[in-house]
């Protein structure tokens, strides 16, 4: 069953962040394994708050692709540019209608 990790954070520099995950997207292009969807959220209420929604495989996938140093490197640069440390969900999918 798929994986969901959830990243809530703020940030004044909205797109320097969004260059850091594109930039991190085309580094990876190619690889084999690594997230299967990406959807980065903006809050309406508070546009200094976003939400990524990463969805994997399965959980075994995302802990090998939480393990690699660019992914730790990755994390490090985008806790820089945010304005409180970012938060993160663990989700198990138990439930996913076909699409």
């Amino acid at each position: 069953m798929p994986f969901i990790q959830i990243i809530d954070y703020e940030t004044e520099r909205a797109g320097e962040m969004q260059q850091l995950g594109q930039d991190f997207r085309v580094s990876r292009a190619g690889d084999s394994g690594g997230p299967t969807s990406v959807t980065v959220t903006q809050d309406r209420d508070n546009p200094k708050r976003y939400v990524t929604i990463v969805e994997f495989a399965s959980y075994e996938e995302a802990m090998s692709t939480s393990d690699r140093p660019d992914t730790s490197a990755f994390a490090a640069k985008m806790a820089a540019l945010c304005s409180r440390p970012p938060t993160f969900t663990n989700l198990d999918v138990v439930e996913q209608p076909i699409r």
